[in-house]
């Protein structure tokens, strides 16, 4: 192996675990307020209802 090998499998497994770290940093929870989670609750509710309309 020369060294232009060597410096491009270091800069693909770069990539590869930086793409890991970033994925993992960014998958992080979100908190709902009380509010926003009966926003939620009402639109599926009226969702399910318009599928059950459909069918």
């Amino acid at each position: 192996m020369n060294w232009q090998e060597i410096l491009l499998i270091i800069v693909i497994l770069g990539t590869v675990v930086s793409g890991i770290i970033l994925l993992k940093q960014s998958a992080t929870k979100f908190h709902l307020s009380d509010e926003q989670k009966k926003k939620v609750d009402a639109r599926k509710k009226e969702l399910e209802a318009q599928e059950k309309c459909d069918d």
